[in-house]
């Protein structure tokens, strides 16, 4: 078994996180076939960055889902909430027969994050491009209360097209706040194409560093090279951190993966019985 080891000599069983991914891939394909509906694109190419930040860094317990010193996950890329709640039912915030609730009407699981629904969820998401903001606020916050806990936000790398998100870049700088995270999605394909045919983003790391961020590339389907990057974010105390993960959209899924016609576009019948046997 292949092993990460962090400073603290405790290891992080990496075949046991590439399982808990594998898991999380069946139950999005398995979510969006069942509702016909909901984005397994950009959840398969997010799922291995989200399971090891549950479940080697993030401070959250399933049994006080609302413990004010926990740390605190923004999908801010919210469309993407299969990848949540498949790694929520991993982590024991919801059951399995909250998954079949996925986009119904009342339902645990709605096809955007929302936080007066699902226990474990800390921002409601929609309009693409707020989450940094609410990333911002919540780390001011927990530097006011004089509390350890950090906040995380997830973007999608088509959401950095968002003005809103590098206002919020360059405040968190200007206020040297060392506890605000942010992983982006780099998986180069929005709704509508790939990104450079609707908006070339050129090379996101040097944006970063530009407004000031301390950056850090991955891949983000290598999960020694995730774990790896996770730990370095604990080890930037003086501003802000980012973490570019190069994937894939739809990864692990042979007809999904690099094809933006699966950005929001659910598996028929027979496309899940393909994904599912390749998942095995």
């Amino acid at each position: 078994m292949t092993t990460v080891q962090d400073g603290n000599s405790s290891q992080f069983e990496i075949d046991i996180l590439l399982e808990t991914a594998k898991n999380c891939r069946r139950k999005i394909v398995e979510m969006t076939h069942r509702a016909s509906a909901g984005h397994p694109g950009g959840s398969l190419s997010a799922i291995d960055f989200l399971v090891a930040l549950y479940k080697t860094r993030l401070n959250v317990n399933p049994s006080h889902p609302k413990d004010p010193e926990r740390d605190r996950l923004i999908m801010s890329k919210g469309h993407a909430s299969p990848a949540i709640y498949a790694i929520l039912n991993e982590m024991g915030f919801i059951s399995e027969q909250d998954l079949t609730t996925y986009r119904e009407l009342g339902g645990v699981c709605q096809g955007h994050v929302d936080m007066k629904w699902t226990p474990g969820v800390d921002f409601s998401a929609g309009s693409l491009g707020m989450g940094l903001s609410f990333g911002l606020g919540v780390s001011l916050a927990a530097r006011m209360d004089g509390s350890d806990r950090s906040a995380f936000v997830i973007l999608g790398d088509g959401e950095l097209q968002e003005g809103q998100i590098w206002e919020a870049a360059m405040a968190a700088v200007h206020h040297e706040v060392g506890n605000l995270n942010v992983i982006v999605d780099r998986n180069r394909i929005q709704n509508d194409d790939f990104m450079d045919v609707q908006m070339r983003l050129f090379d996101v790391a040097a944006k970063w560093k530009g407004f000031g961020w301390a950056v850090k590339e991955c891949d983000g389907h290598n999960m020694e090279e995730i774990v790896a990057s996770i730990q370095w974010l604990d080890t930037v105390k003086d501003r802000p951190a980012v973490i570019i993960a190069h994937t894939v959209k739809g990864k692990g899924v042979s007809f999904m993966e690099d094809n933006p016609a699966f950005h929001g576009a659910a598996p028929n019948d027979e496309q899940l019985a393909i994904a599912l046997e390749e998942l095995k």
